[in-house]
């Protein structure tokens, strides 16, 4: 690359912590870093801070887009509902179309969106939507890797939502894009069962036998390295994870917690099979904490790091994200 890469951050829910985390961040030598958001609700969080005012001209520019309603730290406001949703549709149609390199967003609100009437389960969904593809939820910290069968689905939706093809198209794109993004030559992927101890042989329910076996040999047979079915609950030690390069989870409470507990405030949402880079943050939006100048911006900074790892990586085909 001629020139630094650039990156957009969306600020969030403006009501969150999203705004005071991107306000105080720092320019970074290695990249050019656009906010996408409300303007004034910025310059107005720096000044409650106690922050200097957004230096536009200091490598962190501001794109502009307006509040649909004003915004107070700590309180909901289904108004700016669609307002949020503009910032990620700016950001990943600003990708696309070259504008930026990559996407780093700030955590929403996923409750107050759907209570505004929009149907919405997520960033990694809504962004995957606008491209129509198949979307892979991965969170990172440090080389531990958790990738999701399922996202943001409810408990009992799970076990209909897991099948042959879904695990297969996801084994496969895990696959690929630890490979091309991260330079892992030979990923081992490590899987989990749905059910306690992995089904016990049936026991305690088939979807091992009957999908997760089925999928995971098709997949061998394309010459991945998986290992699996695994109980979930002696999956996550040391004596397994320390070869692998990522782990599948079949749903989103059985793998993150795991992950969160071991990196948590460092840890990095990344979404695979797109055709654009995006990263995120790895908590929620904290509205106890909006304003109040105690949030911590370890996760986006680690966002942000690695947003523009891939992005040089994506120019230049010879250098990748850092590996194992």
């Amino acid at each position: 690359m001629t020139a630094l890469p650039r990156i957009a951050i969306t600020t969030g829910e403006p009501a969150g912590i999203g705004p005071d985390l991107c306000v105080a961040l720092s320019a970074m030598p290695n990249a050019e870093l656009v906010l996408i958001g409300d303007e004034p609700l910025l310059q107005e969080r720096a000044r409650h801070l106690g922050l200097d005012p957004l230096d536009t001209s200091a490598g962190i520019s501001i794109q502009h887009i307006g509040l649909a309603a004003p915004a107070t730290a700590g309180t909901l406001d289904s108004s700016n509902a669609a307002y949020v949703l503009d910032t990620i549709r700016t950001a990943a149609l600003g990708c696309q179309s070259g504008d930026f390199d990559a996407m780093v967003t700030a955590p929403v609100h996923k409750g107050i969106i759907n209570d505004a009437g929009i149907a919405f389960s997520g960033h990694t969904e809504f962004i995957a939507e606008l491209f129509d593809a198949k979307p892979v939820m991965v969170l990172a910290a440090d080389t531990l890797r958790v990738a999701l069968a399922t996202t943001h689905l409810p408990l009992s939706a799970v076990p209909a939502a897991i099948n042959h093809d879904s695990i297969v198209d996801t084994l496969t794109t895990l696959h690929e894009e630890l490979i091309s993004r991260f330079g892992i030559a030979a990923p081992r992927i490590l899987v989990c069962g749905l059910n306690p101890h992995a089904g016990e042989s049936g026991h305690l329910g088939r979807e091992e036998i009957d999908t997760i076996i089925p999928a995971i040999e098709t997949a061998q047979r394309r010459g991945l390295n998986i290992t699996g079915p695994l109980p979930a609950d002696t999956l996550f030690t040391p004596h397994h994870l320390k070869d692998a390069d990522a782990v599948l989870a079949m749903f989103h409470d059985q793998g993150l917690p795991v992950l969160k507990y071991a990196g948590f405030g460092n840890a990095v949402n990344i979404t695979f099979g797109l055709p654009i880079i995006r990263t995120s943050v790895d908590h929620g939006t904290a509205l106890d904490l909006a304003g109040s100048g105690r949030a911590n911006g370890g996760s986006l900074q680690a966002a942000l790091q690695l947003a523009v790892q891939l992005a040089n990586a994506a120019h230049s085909p010879s250098t990748t994200a850092t590996g194992r």
